[in-house]
């Protein structure tokens, strides 16, 4: 599945997705799922993605801004259990 994922990004001109960035998006989205509804899971993930990439064009590093959208969308999911990264 990685592999088809740094196929996709090579294909869009995108960064790939880190090891730790797609461990703690998988997790999200999964709490997304079951937290809220199961159709916003995959559309969550796109925001996710949309932020970082605004924030990155602005200049901030992107590690800080993947934590920062994933933060932000982790405190809207209804009884987040606590991140185990």
């Amino acid at each position: 599945m990685n592999e088809w994922l740094d196929e996709l990004a090579d294909a869009l001109g995108s960064p790939r997705v880190a090891p730790d960035e797609l461990g703690a998006l998988l997790k999200l989205t999964r709490d997304v799922a079951h937290g809220t509804e199961r159709r916003f899971a995959p559309l969550s993930a796109y925001l996710i993605g949309v932020a970082v990439g605004e924030r990155t064009a602005r200049g901030e590093d992107r590690a800080a801004a993947f934590l920062s959208a994933t933060g932000a969308a982790r405190g809207l999911v209804p009884d987040t259990p606590p991140d185990d990264d």
